[in-house]
Parts: structure tokens; C-alpha cells; sequence
């Protein structure tokens, strides 16, 4: 038995992962598995076992360890339907992975799932481990899973609330391994599953979507009472379709009106956290599974995940 070779062996497996403890002809090997998907982890540990079955032929014990990983969720509402918050969800998700943060996202609109097709990942079920849910792997870099990838395409869900908010923690509470940040792409409105969700995960913070014009801005305010009840921060506003630019001549229009968001978090002292313009090539981005943030020339949505990154970062 050679106690030199065995650390040795092992540093050359694992690195600074793990600690080896020599007791006579006991030897007792500490891995630290933090941040590694559970098929690492399997695999990091059986490398160390075969490293030390080289230098080793005494008692040995293996154990690994993991930190919990402290994980924040960013809530994404709004007070009503067809403001394009789920478009902002998956754009935010991207824009805050590619600004260094693990994030994971959480497709909790269960009505109206629409992100595997925004984050090209339709028709990939999920596999499940223990009952626990593994999320399915985007081009992007950021894991997912929504009710889209759990049911028939175009079946409708026909489901009270308490059964909906109990499907949707399934995916809240699935394996998101290092994953440090969920964004939760909420339905639209402020009814039981909105509630539900909010107060059993308790968001660290949210981010309003509305477009300009007056009946989804009292809608959004609504929404933000909502949050305010339950004790979660609103990160701030965005504001969306805000602005045409005709293709043709460059004249800029505004059919739904212009800067109702900004002067609504004015009003409400609320950070406004940027605009998103009307424009075809967002659209038919987002429609082929291409974000545009996930594009190194993005200047639109980069700054608003910026901006939730750094707020993140103060709390």
C-alpha cells in the first residue's frame, strides 16, 4: 500500500475535489461533487475508484459530498395575456447565462406553454430520476422544462387550480444541479396559480412585462399589487412592442402608444428596466427557435438582463 501514490492517483482523478485520509490500512477519499449533473457525479466517482484500486489494496471508503447551491427564482408576469412575456422570459434566461449566471428556466404558463418552440426544444421529453424531473438541454446553454414537453402538442389542459400549481412544482423541484437562477415564466393574470407559486417559492424578484397602452398597464399594475401582497420585490418594468419602424421608409410609429411603462414605474417609484420595439425580426427569431439574445450583435435584450443581473447581485 503506498500512501504517496494513492494521493497522487487520486489528485490526478479529481484535483482539488478531493481529500484523501490515510488511518493505518483505512483509507477514506472525500469528493466534493458541488455543481456537477448527477451522470458527473457518477462518473467523477467511479474514476476515483479506479485510481485508487491502482495504488490502494487496503480498506476503502468513498464519500461524496455536495453544497446546496443557493438558487434565486425571477418571477416574469404581467396582468394579462398576449403582452409577450414569455418572448422576455426566455430572451431574459439567455441574456443572464451569457452574462456568466447558471440559469435554468421554468415554463410555469401551463395554459399557453410556448417555450420549446422559443427555445428550439420541441418535441424532447424530459426524463425523470426518483420521480424527480431532469431538465431538458437548450442550444443555448440554459435547461428547461415546461408542460409543452409533458403532453400532447395542441391538447388543451383543462385543470382547476391546486392540480396546475401541483404540476408546476414538479418543475420548480426538478434537478437542476448547479443551476444558480430559475426564471419562472408565469401565466398571465393574478388568479390561484400566480398565488400559489408565488408564496410557496417565494421569487427573490419579478419583472413586469406590459405593452404601452392603458388597459395592459392597468393590468400590470395588478400585477405588481400582487407581488407587493406577497412580499416580493419587483425588479422592474419592460415595456414591449414599443414602437414600429416602418421597413420601408424608417419612419418610426407607435400603434400601442409609447413610454406608458416608464411613466408607470415612475409613478409607482419602480425601476423601468428597458424597450422592446415591434419588429418582424424579433418575431420571426423567436417563431424558428432563435432568441435573439442569444445573437453577439443583441443590443436590445442584453441590457435589460444586465440590468436583473445587477440587481440580483445587490441582494
Amino acid at each position: 500500500m503506498d500512501e504517496n501514490g494513492l494521493k497522487q492517483a487520486i489528485a490526478a482523478a479529481a484535483g482539488a475535489r478531493a481529500t484523501v485520509r490515510i488511518e493505518g490500512v483505512r483509507a477514506g477519499i472525500v469528493l466534493d461533487a458541488t455543481g456537477l449533473p448527477p451522470e458527473a457525479r457518477d462518473a467523477l466517482e467511479a474514476e476515483v475508484r479506479a485510481a485508487a484500486a491502482t495504488a490502494w489494496n487496503g480498506e476503502l471508503r468513498v464519500i461524496v459530498t455536495a453544497e446546496r447551491v443557493r438558487r434565486r427564482i425571477v418571477a416574469v408576469a404581467s396582468g394579462k395575456g398576449g403582452v409577450g412575456k414569455s418572448t422576455i422570459a426566455a430572451n431574459l434566461a439567455i441574456g443572464l447565462a451569457r452574462a456568466g449566471r447558471r440559469v435554468g428556466l421554468v415554463d410555469a404558463d401551463i395554459y399557453g406553454p410556448s417555450q420549446p418552440r422559443l427555445m428550439s426544444a420541441e418535441g424532447i421529453r424530459p426524463t425523470a430520476k426518483d420521480k424527480v424531473l431532469d431538465p431538458v438541454p437548450t442550444p443555448f446553454g440554459v435547461p428547461m422544462l415546461s408542460m409543452g414537453q409533458l403532453v400532447e402538442p395542441g391538447r388543451a389542459l383543462a385543470w382547476r387550480g391546486p392540480m396546475a400549481a401541483g404540476a408546476l412544482g414538479q418543475l420548480v423541484e426538478a434537478d437542476w444541479g448547479a443551476t444558480d437562477t430559475l426564471v419562472l415564466d408565469l401565466p398571465p393574470g393574478t388568479g390561484d396559480v400566480q398565488l400559489t407559486m408565488v408564496q410557496k417559492y417565494k421569487p427573490a424578484g419579478a419583472v413586469i412585462v406590459s405593452t404601452p397602452q392603458d388597459l395592459a398597464l392597468i393590468d400590470a399594475t395588478r400585477a405588481i399589487d400582487l407581488f407587493d401582497k406577497a412580499g416580493v420585490p419587483v425588479i422592474g418594468l419592460v415595456e414591449n412592442m414599443a414602437g414600429y419602424a416602418c421597413p420601408h421608409c424608417g419612419e418610426v410609429s407607435d400603434p400601442f402608444g409609447r413610454g406608458g411603462a416608464e411613466a408607470t414605474a415612475a409613478q409607482l417609484g419602480l425601476p423601468f428596466l428597458g424597450r422592446i420595439p415591434l419588429a418582424i425580426d424579433i418575431r420571426t427569431a423567436s417563431d424558428a427557435g432563435r432568441p435573439p439574445a442569444a445573437d453577439e450583435g443583441d443590443r436590445v435584450f442584453a441590457p435589460i438582463a444586465a440590468r436583473v443581473a445587477h440587481w440580483l447581485e445587490d441582494r
